[in-house]
């Protein structure tokens, strides 16, 4: 397991981080209404530049495949692919290890990026959601323990 995001000796994002993702809705829509996934990211060890692992919340999971570019900031690209409910969903993230404030007092690592959907998929309201739906997300640490659910 790694020491925790930051270590210079291990890959900085390995570990459990919450992730949510949002509706791009400009229009004044109250805060809870804008919930488009809610689960967590987890990324496990692996050859030096590649990330992979799983992301998921309640009914649905997506195994991880990517790189990451080691820089300031760190950039990472990677797909979520799974059956969920016996369809295919495929996702594509890009994201960035956001570098923490000098003087910033109680911070906590993120992920900051957007998602988009690659394959359209049923919406599970007898409709579709469309392919190249885009959302923004961000992801907070949690811990080093990536195989806890």
């Amino acid at each position: 397991m790694s020491d925790g995001p930051g270590n210079p000796f291990t890959n900085p994002v390995i570990g459990r981080w919450r992730y949510r993702s949002f509706l791009p809705e400009p229009a004044d829509v109250p805060f809870g209404n804008l919930e488009f996934g809610d689960g967590v990211l987890r990324f496990t060890p692996g050859p030096m530049q590649s990330i992979s692992g799983r992301i998921g919340g309640p009914g649905w999971n997506l195994n991880l495949q990517g790189s990451m570019t080691y820089g300031n900031p760190f950039t990472l690209r990677f797909e979520g692919k799974g059956l969920v409910s016996g369809e295919l969903w495929i996702y594509d993230y890009e994201a960035y290890l956001t570098r923490p404030w000098p003087n910033g007092v109680g911070q906590i690592p993120a992920i900051t990026g957007s998602v988009i959907r690659t394959i359209p998929h049923s919406d599970g309201n007898g409709g579709t959601a469309p392919a190249g739906y885009v959302a923004p997300f961000t992801a907070i640490w949690i811990d080093a323990n990536y195989d806890a659910p």
